[in-house]
């Protein structure tokens, strides 16, 4: 909550694109801490970095939605993009933990790290041209 504002004028400033960017490596630099944390300090630390994962993601990525559909459609684009994220949160969470119980804590939260990063690389593919 405390990241949201902050967030939402880096959005605005330089455009939701950078700024989910900038968000999603937060995010995969958190998890990759959080696979390295050895002091309980750590864990409180990279949580509240964690925080402006969200505060940098949350707005500009409904921005963004909102910016590359007609407003005709509008209302179907977020329904189906809240469609996409929750239908996609079960499979995620299932490798996490399946992750986690293989092979450990460490190897859970890099895979994370990694996807995170595979998003990034992908997120300019995936919008072309369509935002800055």
């Amino acid at each position: 909550m405390l990241w949201a504002v902050p967030g939402g004028v880096l959005a605005d400033r330089f455009g939701p694109r950078r700024a989910i960017t900038a968000g999603w490596l937060i995010y995969g630099a958190v998890y990759a801490g959080f696979a390295f944390a050895s002091q309980p300090w750590h864990i409180w630390a990279l949580f509240v970095v964690y925080g402006s994962f969200y505060g940098l993601t949350e707005s500009p990525e409904k921005a963004l939605v909102a910016s590359l559909t007609p407003q005709s459609i509008r209302g179907f684009a977020f329904g189906t993009y809240h469609f996409a994220v929750g239908i996609g949160a079960l499979p995620a969470s299932l490798l996490f933990g399946a992750l986690w119980q293989a092979f450990g804590v460490g190897v859970a939260f890099l895979t994370g790290a990694g996807f995170a990063l595979l998003a990034v690389l992908l997120l300019p593919a995936a919008l072309g041209r369509a935002q800055s």
